[in-house]
Order: C-alpha cells, then structure tokens, then sequence
C-alpha cells in the first residue's frame, strides 16, 4: 500500500470520463502493479474482458485494504455512480433483492475497476432475462494433494463429455488453483434445470475417470480428486470470468486458452504481463464463444436415466441434519484464513501423533460466505486414524461467530 495517496487521475473512455482515485497505490507489490496499471491492464484486454461480463449482472468483489487482506462482497450497485452505469435488480429465494451493476462498455469495466474489483465476478444471466442462464459453468476445483496433470486430465475428459452432449467447451484457467470451462447454452431453462444438467455432467467425469474426478457435494468424501462443482451454477453463485485478475501475489489472470494449449499449460504462466503481451500478439482464444450456443436437452436426458444423486444420510436426533459418513471434528472458525491455519497448527502441536497420520485431503479448509464478506472454517477428517487414536470433538481454537451483531 502506499504511504500516501496519489493525486486522481482522469481517463477519457470512448466519449466517457472515469476518475481513477489514488492510481498509484501498489495492488501487486511483488511485480509492482498499481491501481492505473490495472484499471489500463483491464482496458487492454476489454475485448475479451467484455466477452465474459457484457450485460451479466455483477457481485462486486472489492479488495479496498489489499489483497493480503479479505474481500467484501457488494450486491447492491453504490447508490453514488455516474448516470451511465447500467444496473438490473435480481430476486432472489430468501426473498431478498439487489439492484447490481451490470458492465456493458470499457468505461464501465474502468469504473467497477477503480472500486477496488480485482477481479470480475458476473452472473450466469444476461440483465434482459434474469431467471434464464445463457451460459453452463465447469469449475474443477482440486482437493489438496492433486496435482496439476490430474486437473488437466479431467479437463479432457469434461471436454469429451459435453461434446459428446451437443455442447462446446471453452476452457480457461481459473487464476488460482484450477480451470473453468463455459459453454454458451439457449436461455430457455431455469437455474433448477441448469444446475441439474451441470450435476449429470459432474457425475458422468466421474464414471469415466474413477479416482481423478468426483463428483460428491461433501468434501470429506471426495479423497484426493478433482470436483467437477456444478453448484457454481445455482442462483446466487458468481464465478470470476474471463481475464479476471485474481488477488495473488504474482497477479495471476484467468485466462482462455485454446484446447491444445490445456495439455502444456502451467496456472503460474499467466499473469497480467505476460496476458497483457499474449493478448496484443494473439488476442482472445475464446473470441467465438457467443457464435457456439447449445442445448441441455441431452444432459437433461442423461440425468433422467441416472436417477437422483445418492444423498447422504440424515441425522437421527429429528433435526432433519445431514449426517456425515466420515469421523470428522471441527478445528476452528475464524475471520480470516491465516487466523484459521494458526489455529490448525495449535492442534496439530497438541496431537502430533494424529497430525502425522493425515492425508493432505483430511484437512478440510471451508471459504464460508458471511453478510458480505468471507469466514473460514477448518475441520478434520479423521478417516485414516485408529478408531482408538481419534481425539474427540473439543473446544475450537479459534471460535469466531460471523452472525455476531448481525440483524435479520
């Protein structure tokens, strides 16, 4: 951060002026990226930057203290905007709603940019049909101790899969530990069926790629595989899109790529300096996307002859509770991710026999999303422990209630 702030500075956008306050505050300390030098990054690549938010309701992730420190999430657009800044209100199943910004233009790219948006976190809808997706959304999300090869095996076999259901694959990275893959559907189901036909997907990866991919909602049971998460498609979820600059130390950017680059790729290989060069000598990989709509009719026909998910059994004490298959304890609730891992070293100092025992995937870190804002939760899976060795459940190390003060 910088010790002062630095005088605002104008940009003149397609007819349009955007005010960048304090520019010259380090975002990106290790590769020394200020605010402009972001704000000018977005404005660079907005061609395919655009391709993934135009018209698409927006949450607004903002990084205001750094981004060492947690984001805040903002529904509702700020009540003080230019006049040219589109917005669409979204309802949703808590009976709830938020009237959120919608980018249509590079100003307006610029402007969600100077908030603090390090990276772009759209809706699946587009503002003119907001209970309708148009877009089908493949997050592999690695369990600790998979691999990259692992991850990029899955990818393929995603591919193979919709493919083979009528639909085109555009695969990107996601900017931190995994891929996305989109693919533009017909905005003629609800989320229900969309998120249906994003599970039959996720289940099908892992009939073809028993103990690489899996498909299981509860992370304890996954092991060291990769989850095809199609909860990314309900309602009220948000992916970063295309170009996204995550808030890593290296500033790593989700990027698209083409399918014969996915075999070769390495996440770390994409930063804004070199999408930056990558984007002015090639442009955008995934220029085509809109040009390739599809139908779920398949997958939808798929899930029929599956049947249902397994679901996991229910709690007996009659509170209707899901009940793990697993030995699990709970470690810790905190503020932040490093208050939570601090507390996970403090057990693990106080049981260093069970500690050693663990797989990087009994380690259970969960992001929980707050009022506005990120918590963290860390529980233990205690599977590959004797039944004799097993600590029971005892006071968490670090206790944190997020609902504290809160009002509903």
């Amino acid at each position: 951060m910088s010790p002062t702030k630095s005088p605002a500075h104008m940009l003149e956008i397609d007819g349009r002026e955007v005010s960048i306050s304090n520019p010259g505050k380090l975002v990106f300390p290790e590769p020394g990226i200020t605010k402009l030098d972001l704000v000018e990054y977005y404005l660079a690549v907005a061609d395919g930057a655009l391709r993934g938010v135009d018209g698409r309701p927006m949450v607004l992730k903002r990084f205001v203290k750094g981004i060492d420190q947690e984001a805040f999430f903002q529904k509702r657009a700020p009540e003080k905007r230019p006049e040219w800044i589109d917005t669409a209100t979204l309802l949703y199943a808590s009976g709830s709603s938020a009237e959120e910004v919608v980018v249509r233009d590079a100003a307006s790219l610029a402007w969600v940019v100077n908030l603090g948006c390090i990276d772009l976190n759209p809706h699946p809808v587009r503002a003119e049909d907001l209970d309708h997706p148009d877009e089908l959304r493949v997050d592999l999300d690695p369990m600790p101790g998979v691999d990259w090869r692992q991850i990029v095996d899955v990818a393929m076999i995603a591919r193979e899969v919709l493919t083979d259901h009528g639909l085109v694959g555009w695969p990107k990275t996601s900017g931190s530990r995994g891929i996305h893959i989109y693919a533009r559907i017909e905005p003629r189901w609800n989320f229900r069926q969309v998120r249906l036909a994003a599970e039959t997907l996720a289940r099908e990866v892992e009939r073809r790629a028993p103990g690489l991919a899996t498909a299981r909602w509860w992370k304890e049971e996954r092991g060291e595989s990769v989850f095809v998460d199609f909860n990314q498609n309900a309602k009220d979820r948000t992916v970063a899109s295309a170009y996204s600059v995550r808030a890593t130390t290296d500033a790593r950017v989700s990027t698209p790529l083409d399918w014969d680059e996915v075999p070769g790729c390495r996440p770390e290989g994409f930063s804004v300096h070199t999408v930056l060069r990558r984007f002015a000598e090639r442009g955008d990989p995934a220029h085509g996307i809109d040009d390739a709509v599809g139908s779920l009719d398949s997958l939808l026909e798929l899930a029929e002859e599956m049947g249902p998910a397994e679901k996991a059994p229910k709690s007996s004490d009659g509170s209707g509770r899901r009940m793990s298959t697993m030995p699990l304890i709970e470690i810790a609730r905190a503020r932040t991710r490093t208050e939570a891992l601090a507390g996970l070293d403090r057990w693990r100092v106080r049981h260093p026999r069970v500690a050693e025992q663990l797989e990087p995937a009994d380690v259970l870190v969960d992001g929980m999303r707050g009022s506005s804002s990120l918590w963290y939760r860390i529980r233990v899976n205690l599977q590959h422990v004797p039944d004799g060795e097993r600590p029971a459940q005892a006071e968490l190390e670090v206790d944190y209630d997020p609902w504290a003060g809160k009002n509903f």
